[in-house]
């Protein structure tokens, strides 16, 4: 038995041992390149399906925006027709007011005084003339404080005008504020 070699079986094991080797690390890399190709698909789809979300909520928020614009401009007009609405239910109710004004402006007005120019802003009235006199102009003044419809008048300039015929007359530029009465504003309620 001294003749048995068992040097080719050993040599046998260890080459087939390498071949194992290589085979499970064949095995090993294909299953981990396999796995990496996995994840790679499955992120790319993950990523593809964000981006299609991306998308849809894009075209929801510019639906939504172009929304807003519309709603912003039925808004502004809302406003703006409630502003008009305001504004023709003030006219209505001050109606009456102007021709109030204008016969209170007629019956204040004394003989020898002619306006050349009247004119309101708010609530003030400005009101430019001329006058045969400095005392119409004082009368033409009592008379306003003294009307339901007007106060505070203040006269802002008078001055001594020649006219064509050697007369002396005054011209003057006064304001007055308008003011309703109050039996007049619970008629009018």
């Amino acid at each position: 038995m001294a003749n048995i070699n068992l040097l080719p079986w050993r040599e046998e094991q260890r080459v087939e041992a390498k071949r194992n080797f290589f085979v499970v690390l064949a095995a090993c890399a294909f299953l981990g390149a396999g796995s990496v190709y996995m994840v790679e698909v499955n992120v790319q789809k993950q990523i593809t399906n964000q981006q299609a979300r991306n998308k849809f909520i894009e075209r929801e928020i510019a639906q939504l925006d172009a929304q807003i614009k519309e709603i912003e401009a039925l808004e502004k007009e809302r406003n703006r027709l409630k502003e008009r609405m305001e504004l023709i239910q003030n006219l209505q109710g001050n109606r009456s007011v102007i021709v109030h004004h204008f016969d209170q402006t007629v019956r204040s007005v004394p003989d020898g005084v002619y306006f050349t120019r009247l004119e309101k802003k708010g609530a003030r009235f400005n009101i430019e003339g001329i006058a045969d006199a400095n005392s119409r102009v004082s009368s033409l003044m009592r008379n306003l404080e003294v009307s339901p419809w007007f106060r505070s008048p203040t006269l802002t300039r008078v001055t001594n005008v020649e006219e064509d015929n050697d007369e002396s007359a005054a011209s003057f530029v006064l304001s007055v504020i308008e003011e309703k009465p109050a039996e007049a504003s619970e008629g009018e309620g």
